[in-house]
């Protein structure tokens, strides 16, 4: 090759490797360690967890959240890189009350697969606070008590972390976020959950949807302040905070919450949100388009590896619902439409993460390359994405621009 075609080979190099890192939004070349995903199974024809998992690693997606403790899962994701939190249905509480149990469950759910699979949380039960069930509520802290022993006892306490999700209903002030106050009936258990979160240095997880408030006010919220795009905001008058959108509002209400009970220093991750793209004709803004955007801004926010502006040098962990599509779930339209995915691996609509995906469909065996070729020289893709991961997008401009200044032509 001559000198010219060499020379011109490496600028297309540079230039095509600040194009991936600067298309962030369509494609995932480095892993963002702050984002995972939520995998439910309620699914007719799904993919089977192996090539979920091509799915996951093609996606650069590092953490996923199951909703059961799927043998066929945990067993399918050892020796990979994906952190798991796995789920002890409602179901179990009272029964998991009872240490001995507890140390069963543990004993038969956990310990076979750990430490080759990468399981880091427990969730125990699933918005269990939003519940009519007393008895459930009155169950869910002495449970957790019990498996955290029992993780203690075995020795994995120290990687595996015990926490449940709530729903944004235990909030009954959430509007401005400095006035979040829990709900005055859940004050006590709430206190007890959180003196054992404080104690075992564990997250507060919570289901935050910005739909879910603006399907029920579109006339008073603004729709580009629950999707992250552009907007005024709003400030709290009590803080003088500027928001500009409604999930960061919802998580520091639910922070000024805990404060109020004393528990100011408790972490808070989402453990799920996200935006249905179908729905029925009373759930307003449920379309393939707001969702793909409501998904993609967040993507965009999570790769700046943000926090909110209460806690803005906390990067704010966050769980997107969903992976796939679950038509078996109950309920209206919108339950069974929260997917990036079909079922069977199809894309449900374009949210911008698979543009360096090895696969075009996980569910085939056929793998394609993405790349380009000038003269018999081949650049790939995947190859220049590993390299301006390595370096980062700044860094690699900058060797490239004094590279470039080198060559004489």
């Amino acid at each position: 090759m001559d000198q010219l075609c060499v020379k011109t080979v490496f600028i297309i190099q540079c230039l095509l490797g600040i194009i991936i890192l600067s298309l962030s939004g369509f494609g995932f070349v480095t892993k963002v360690e702050s984002l995972g995903i939520n995998y439910g199974q309620l699914g007719d024809n799904l993919l089977p967890p192996e090539k979920v998992l091509e799915l996951l690693k093609s996606l650069r997606i590092t953490k996923t959240r199951i909703y059961d403790t799927n043998p066929e899962i945990l067993t399918a994701f050892a020796g990979s890189r994906v952190e798991l939190i796995v789920t002890v249905e409602n179901a179990m509480l009272g029964t998991l009350m009872d240490p001995q149990q507890a140390l069963q469950w543990v004993t038969t759910h956990i310990k076979p697969y750990f430490p080759a699979t990468r399981i880091t949380g427990i969730a125990v039960g699933n918005e269990v606070f939003t519940g009519d069930d007393m008895t459930l509520v009155s169950n869910l802290v002495p449970a957790m008590v019990s498996l955290q022993r029992a993780l203690t006892q075995l020795g994995m306490q120290q990687y595996i972390q015990v926490s449940t999700p709530s729903s944004l209903a235990v909030l009954s002030n959430s509007y401005p976020p400095s006035a979040g106050t829990f709900t005055p009936e859940l004050t006590t258990i709430m206190t007890q959950l959180l003196q054992f979160l404080s104690t075992t240095k564990a997250p507060f997880w919570i289901n935050a949807y910005p739909y879910f408030a603006y399907k029920d006010s579109p006339s008073k919220i603004s729709l580009d302040y629950a999707l992250f795009n552009p907007n005024t905001g709003m400030i709290d008058p009590h803080t003088n905070m500027h928001y500009d959108n409604m999930l960061y509002a919802q998580v520091d209400a639910a922070i000024f919450a805990m404060a109020r009970l004393g528990f100011g220093g408790i972490e808070v991750r989402v453990s799920e949100t996200g935006w249905p793209s179908k729905g029925d004709t009373d759930e307003v803004g449920a379309t393939p388009q707001n969702a793909a955007i409501y998904n993609r801004n967040l993507l965009r926010r999570q790769l700046s590896g943000e926090g909110t502006p209460l806690r803005p040098k906390m990067r704010l962990e966050i769980y997107l619902f969903a992976l796939f599509n679950e038509d078996m779930k109950p309920g209206p339209t919108s339950e069974r439409n929260y997917g990036l995915y079909q079922p069977d691996g199809t894309m449900a609509y374009n949210v911008g993460l698979s543009a360096l995906s090895t696969s075009t469909n996980p569910s085939t065996s056929t793998s394609t390359s993405a790349s380009t070729s000038t003269s018999s020289s081949s650049i790939s893709l995947t190859s220049m994405a590993t390299k301006v991961e390595r370096m980062g997008l700044a860094c690699w401009i900058g060797v490239c621009l004094a590279a470039i200044g080198t060559l004489s032509f």
